[in-house]
């Protein structure tokens, strides 16, 4: 597939998006709206259109992408524009400049089904990439700090202050390398030049895990200095932007000695790193997702969670002099426990005593009822409903719309042994969308249960379900199909076609073993007139 990218913007950084675009032979259009800069463009890039007109260039079906770096007060209006007009965007950080603006850019990428890339460089960097490598293997040890410094005297912005000018990649890099967003924000800053617009800010996180971090930007430092150090427990790391040698671990010890801490210092360490140009890698690799549909690393909503940390820094600046705590999108009672770092969608409810290990992803809108166990790693849909008493182990894959009876028994080893280990060896067990286990029934790990099937209370199923089928007893057997709504599917007509007594959608068995919805596709959301059951199952099979 041939693609065509329009570079947005040749000003300050959008020259170094043009060389790259165009070194990789993918830049067809470069808009920008000072006219001068034409004879600039036929010069070094020749065969290459110059625009000064946005419209038009949203107007040209053979663009398939646009690369927006304009001043980030324009990024909104411009996302928007792209998106509406069906092109895929890579947009400058940041997203937008106010967070509402951001969730609603997100929202429309993917209802249109549109790429949507943030330019967060520094995931792209060797040294960051290695450094969370380095994290994630345990060579620091325990992570316990983190902290930043991005200064510099050199361009000094009147659209937005240096916490959103500067701050966005390290707020970036820092949520990337722990994978947990912080719970707590606090943010002070100075304005010297301009009446309201920040010159310097020291922001504070706290993350759930325990690390806090700071990140200090001015564009008033008598030299450029781009610095990340990490604090392990075992480890220190140094990334140095400016430095030759870009990572350096220190293998700096404590040592306690009649009770009082003692700091015994060693030689740093060069990391040798491949010899890469980050932004070449980050335009690469949204030529690769525009090419393949792949989401990109730094998405629209990496891009929002940064933007939503800028916020708060911003409304802690402007008039909160103590630390912000930020409200999460999800309810956790109480007396549950959620361990960090996990992913929680928005609207999820955790109820009494449950607990949510750490690794876990879990969808929108779920509910968790009393007493529930979910284990590291598992991942869960959106829509989900678990009653209480249920665990949920590693292995285990729960796609939209499932639900789970009360007590139910998911498994991930077919022969567990206390004396053997076998950590390693966890089955994978996949509940597919919409699918429902009763009470009390078991499924017996390393097997598939079929969208829509339904597992009658006791069951015990040791093999795969298929779509649509009804099993009960034990062992279970399948003893007729089902449909969306959970009504036995009886009485074909002379085309062999059943109806569900309740919502009317039309079912039939395409080949043995194999029914089909003729109304809706199996992965199609229910409309808003059939969510609604209003008619008692006895009612329906038995008049």
């Amino acid at each position: 597939m041939d693609i065509r990218i329009a570079v947005i913007g040749m000003g300050y950084w959008g020259k170094n998006l043009v060389r790259n675009f165009h070194e990789i032979g993918v830049l067809k259009v470069i808009c920008d709206s000072e006219a001068s800069r034409r004879t600039i463009i036929e010069e070094k890039y020749p065969g290459v259109e110059f625009n000064q007109d946005f419209q038009s260039v949203l107007e040209d079906d053979s663009i398939q992408a646009v690369v927006i770096a304009t001043p980030a007060v324009m990024h909104y209006v411009m996302v928007k524009q792209a998106l509406e007009a069906g092109k895929d965007v890579f947009v400058e950080k940041p997203l937008a400049l106010e967070l509402a603006k951001g969730e609603e850019l997100v929202s429309l990428a993917a209802r249109r089904q549109r790429i949507l890339m943030v330019g967060h460089i520094l995931h792209y960097h060797p040294a960051v990439i290695k450094l969370k490598e380095l994290i994630n293997d345990g060579t620091l040890g325990r992570i316990q700090y983190i902290y930043s410094n991005r200064l510099n005297i050199g361009k000094i912005r009147t659209e937005e202050n240096i916490l959103w000018s500067f701050a966005p990649h390290d707020i970036s890099v820092m949520l990337g390398l722990l994978g947990e967003e912080p719970c707590e924000v606090s943010c002070d800053g100075g304005a010297y030049l301009n009446k309201d617009i920040a010159d310097v800010t020291m922001s504070q996180l706290l993350f759930p895990s325990g690390v806090r971090a700071h990140i200090h930007v001015s564009w008033l430092h008598p030299f450029k200095e781009q610095r990340l150090v990490v604090i392990g427990s075992e480890k220190m790391a140094l990334f140095d932007d400016t430095a030759q040698d870009k990572l350096k671990v220190y293998p700096h010890r404590v040592e306690w000695k009649n009770r009082i801490p003692t700091a015994v210092k060693a030689e740093a360490e060069t990391v040798e790193l491949p010899v890469a140009e980050p932004l070449r890698s980050e335009c690469e690799h949204f030529v690769s997702c525009v090419r393949n549909r792949t989401r990109p690393l730094t998405d629209g909503d990496e891009g929002l969670k940064v933007l939503r940390i800028l916020n708060q820094c911003q409304q802690s600046m402007d008039d909160n002099p103590q630390p912000d705590i930020i409200e999460k999108p999800y309810f956790v009672h109480s007396t549950a426990v959620v361990d960090e770092p996990c992913d929680i969608g928005a609207g999820t409810k955790i109820w009494h005593f449950s607990h949510v290990m750490k690794g876990a992803k879990i969808g929108k809108r779920c509910i968790f009822g009393q007493n529930v166990n979910i284990d590291m790693d598992t991942v869960i849909g959106n829509n989900v409903k678990v009653q209480n008493n249920v665990s949920i182990y590693t292995g285990v894959t729960i796609e939209d719309d499932v639900f789970l009876g009360p007590s139910c028994v998911l498994t991930n080893v077919t022969n567990p042994r206390s004396q053997v280990i076998r950590h390693s060896l966890y089955e994978k067990t996949l509940l597919k969308r919409g699918s429902s286990i009763g009470a009390n029934a078991t499924i017996v790990c390393g097997i598939t249960i079929g969208r829509y099937a339904f597992i009658g209370a006791g069951a015990v199923v040791a093999k795969d379900v298929p779509d649509y089928a009804m099993m009960v007893g034990v062992p279970a057997r399948m003893v007729g199909w089902i449909s969306r709504h959970g009504l036995p599917l009886k009485n074909p007509d002379a085309e062999g076609i059943m109806t569900c007594p309740e919502s009317g959608l039309r079912y039939k068995e395409v080949e043995p073993g194999v029914l089909k919805c003729l109304d809706l596709d199996e992965e199609q959301p229910l409309p808003e007139s059939m969510r609604v059951g209003d008619v008692y199952y006895d009612n329906l099979v038995h008049p």
